[in-house]
């Protein structure tokens, strides 16, 4: 454990990713937050021994659009809770040849084409803290976490790509095929509906976050190959959502004794800080 520093790990699983059992001693909570309820109960467990905090990003049951997720709620309930880490799951399309349907990609940044979604905790409503914040998105992901990650998916064998760009449409259609080439010639890797704002939301809260993306389908760019659709995303889960869990099971326990994680996180917290332009004071 690390010396100075309390880790507590939240997991945000996404579609078909959201497995209680890998949690031990399990136990409910439901909360409230400024922003309205979260998208489902909070599973408190351990993993290995390292206090996690599991939430379904859709709902238990599935039954929440990407648009719909209160990603302000989910992330502000998991620091409230004393997460020190976000570790998340998404299942995308594929924008690249060489990312193949069942492989891992450990996204560093993203391409945003949402329209509908708070992307600030900072909003201006009399239950938000106060001020606005103009918070630095260089680099949205947490390095240090992704290296992790990577390290753990190389030593199991499986198949991932250390970097990718995630462009984050709003969905819950797929993209038409001028999109998608479109989204390609911008540099785009891989697509989704969920990295952002919750990747955004998670810097404002000092957080440091990363995601597993599970490449499910060639979305609908490619010719001779077929167009993205649920049946084939589901079945394609279905058949790797092992590769994340057993991603999370062995990284969760060496985030924990890695060397301290208090530099880490200090240096978020202060950006995130820094970033607050506080109303005048006449």
């Amino acid at each position: 454990m690390s010396a100075s520093m309390q880790i507590k790990i939240g997991i945000i699983g996404g579609s078909g990713l959201d497995d209680p059992d890998i949690l031990e001693g399990r136990t409910e909570k439901y909360v409230d937050t400024p922003y309205g309820k979260p998208s489902d109960a909070l599973i408190m467990g351990k993993i290995q021994n390292v206090e996690c905090v599991l939430l379904a990003r859709h709902g238990r049951q599935h039954t929440i659009m990407p648009t719909d997720v209160n990603y302000q709620a989910n992330i502000w309930a998991l620091r409230e809770e004393g997460c020190t880490h976000l570790l998340v799951t998404t299942a995308c399309g594929s924008l690249r040849e060489e990312i193949q349907p069942g492989d891992i990609v450990i996204i560093d940044q993203f391409i945003d084409r949402t329209t509908k979604r708070a992307q600030t905790l900072y909003d201006g409503r009399p239950t938000s803290p106060p001020g606005v914040s103009h918070i630095p998105m260089a680099e949205p992901f947490c390095t240090r976490t992704r290296e992790v990650l990577l390290e753990v998916a190389r030593g199991l064998g499986v198949k991932c790509h250390p970097q990718g760009t995630v462009l984050t449409i709003e969905g819950p259609r797929f993209s038409s095929r001028a999109e998608s080439l479109m989204f390609r010639q911008w540099g785009g890797d891989v697509i989704n509906m969920t990295s952002v704002p919750e990747v955004v939301l998670a810097k404002e809260a000092g957080l440091c976050y990363a995601s597993i993306a599970m490449a499910t389908d060639y979305d609908c760019w490619k010719e001779h190959e077929e167009a993205v659709c649920v049946d084939n995303v589901l079945k394609t889960m279905k058949e790797n959502a092992n590769k994340a869990s057993s991603i999370l099971l062995t990284a969760i326990p060496l985030i924990c004794t890695q060397e301290d994680w208090t530099h880490t996180i200090k240096a978020l917290k202060t950006t995130a800080q820094s970033s607050i332009m506080l109303p005048r004071q006449h």
